[in-house]
């Protein structure tokens, strides 16, 4: 008597009424919100509008992403430096990094900005030469660090503290075999940082140095403590108290931060994928498939155990 073929058994998906139930709930709240921000004749879209490319904000909006582009470069910059010399065997260097992060992490940066715009006041004078001794160069200190020099110097030096522990942990992410391979091969530490240590710890320093860049741009509109007064918030608040009307010109701000901000996550994106390549799964899968034999592939589709010798993944 010959066996009866199985039955086949055919899935259906769970239905799960809960998800069109969340769905209508957001879409209501959503269309509250819109109805809310466009029937209120409160928020002014037509001052909105009209300021939308001021070329006063448009220059502030210019001179908000050179504040935030220069202090980034300071920020990774110093970074980078004091994550190295952490890591490395000098005890003075490491005790010197130690003290400067301790100290920009520990203060304000409200603060440390004050004290940035203060600096004219505190040393009217700066020279270069031996203490105690002969100076070589004798400069005024408001002719050398204005406002827009200031600003930039205090955001980039708190950022590098930031930053350094950000480089540091993606330093020692990576395997410490790769120091002893490089330095079996008579590698130069500097060497095997530029070459091996670093391109492997971007993968891990590259999406909260993203996300520093983001809140940088941001963070720019506290630079009404030294004070800079060409700043996007500072330029559009003004515009708006002296206009008597605050929130269009708030709500100009918040276009432009949202838009710029939009296009620093796309880019974030695009590099965190550069850097991720290889690490991914599911980019891998894809080529492994492709790689077998349609008998290969049907077994691993089965989910059958097979022990044929002459069964080989082809990578």
């Amino acid at each position: 008597m010959s066996a009866q073929a199985p039955e086949l058994i055919r899935a259906k998906p769970v239905r799960r009424p809960s998800v069109w139930v969340w769905t209508a709930v957001v879409l209501v709240l959503v269309a509250m919100l819109v109805h809310g921000l466009l029937t209120n004749p409160n928020y002014r879209w037509d001052v909105v509008a009209q300021h939308l490319f001021d070329p006063r904000i448009v220059s502030a909006l210019g001179w908000t992403l050179l504040l935030t582009v220069g202090a980034m470069v300071i920020g990774i910059t110093l970074a980078v430096t004091t994550a190295i010399m952490r890591m490395g065997t000098n005890p003075v260097l490491r005790a010197v990094a130690w003290v400067y992060i301790w100290f920009f992490r520990g203060t304000p940066i409200y603060t440390q900005l004050v004290f940035w715009g203060l600096l004219p006041v505190l040393y009217p004078r700066l020279s270069l030469g031996i203490p105690f001794g002969p100076e070589w160069f004798v400069f005024t200190t408001q002719d050398v660090i204005n406002a827009g020099v200031a600003a930039v110097i205090g955001l980039g030096l708190n950022e590098g503290a930031y930053l350094s522990e950000i480089v540091r942990g993606g330093l020692n992410s990576v395997d410490k075999g790769q120091w002893e391979a490089a330095t079996a091969l008579g590698m130069r530490r500097s060497t095997t940082l530029r070459r091996i240590i670093i391109p492997q710890a971007m993968r891990v320093i590259v999406p909260p140095t993203g996300n520093e860049t983001i809140s940088m741009l941001k963070t720019t509109s506290l630079v009404l403590a030294v004070p800079f007064s060409l700043e996007l918030t500072f330029v559009t608040n003004a515009i708006g108290n002296r206009n008597f009307l605050p929130v269009p010109l708030l709500i100009v701000a918040a276009i432009y931060y949202l838009v710029v901000t939009s296009i620093l996550m796309v880019g974030q994106a695009r590099l965190e994928a550069y850097y991720g390549r290889g690490f991914d799964d599911s980019e891998t899968a894809p080529r492994t498939v492709r790689g077998m034999s349609k008998r290969q592939q049907a077994i691993l589709a089965a989910g059958t155990v097979h022990s044929d010798p002459n069964l080989e993944v082809t990578p």
